[in-house]
């Protein structure tokens, strides 16, 4: 029964996570200029982060060093964020927000789908590099009391994978839902997912692989 409350928390976590990113998404669709609409889109980790949500390409990093249990507590979180996705691209749908959002959406999705599998790849595993930054970022300023670390922290590592082109499954995901272009991702979405995955856990690996020598001295 506690195992059932733990996921239903989590899956419930990850579903507001992905309503951020939703959000974070459109305020970025909705701006001309592709600095601030980036700056602005960093406010969905933010609240993530400061609140505590649930974000897989955040959690996935850290699989690595913890026990393998804490996968399924990954996938739970993969499935919220995509539910939060979709549900704050199914309510866009109904406003007027969407018809000046969702051609800059169909064109994104055209782009990323346009792509080769292995520049896709690339592309997400640097964007799960970039994730991994802004969580352990987050994480090592909320013990030193550095808020201003963690916002700008956040900010920036938000700004670059967006500037960058790189692929984030989950705000690919609502990009996709907002422009109905479910039929053309099929074999862009699990390589992205696969991409942030390996990027996000690159970091981790090295440095405990790394480190594993001097541990033992």
């Amino acid at each position: 029964m506690e195992k059932a409350k733990t996921a239903l928390s989590q899956f419930i976590n990850a579903v507001i996570g992905g309503m951020m990113i939703g959000i974070g998404g459109c305020v970025s669709l909705s701006c001309d200029n592709k600095y601030v609409g980036s700056a602005l889109f960093s406010l969905g980790l933010f609240a993530i982060i400061q609140f505590g949500y649930g974000l897989y390409t955040g959690k996935i990093g850290y699989v690595p060093l913890r026990k393998p249990a804490y996968l399924l507590e990954c996938l739970f979180t993969l499935l919220g964020n995509t539910a939060g996705t979709f549900i704050d691209a199914i309510l866009l749908r109904q406003t007027r927000v969407f018809a000046a959002i969702s051609e800059k959406a169909a064109a994104s999705v055209d782009v990323k789908t346009g792509d080769s599998l292995i520049s896709a790849f690339i592309l997400a595993i640097f964007c799960g590099i970039l994730m991994f930054a802004a969580v352990d970022n987050a994480r090592l300023s909320n013990a030193n009391g550095g808020h201003v670390e963690k916002t700008i922290g956040t900010m920036l590592c938000i700004m670059v994978f967006i500037l960058c082109g790189f692929n984030h499954c989950i705000a690919d995901m609502f990009y996709i839902f907002l422009s109905g272009s479910l039929t053309q991702t099929a074999a862009y979405l699990p390589i992205v997912i696969l991409g942030n995955s390996v990027g996000g856990m690159l970091f981790p690996l090295l440095k405990k692989l790394t480190d594993k020598p001097f541990e033992k001295q």
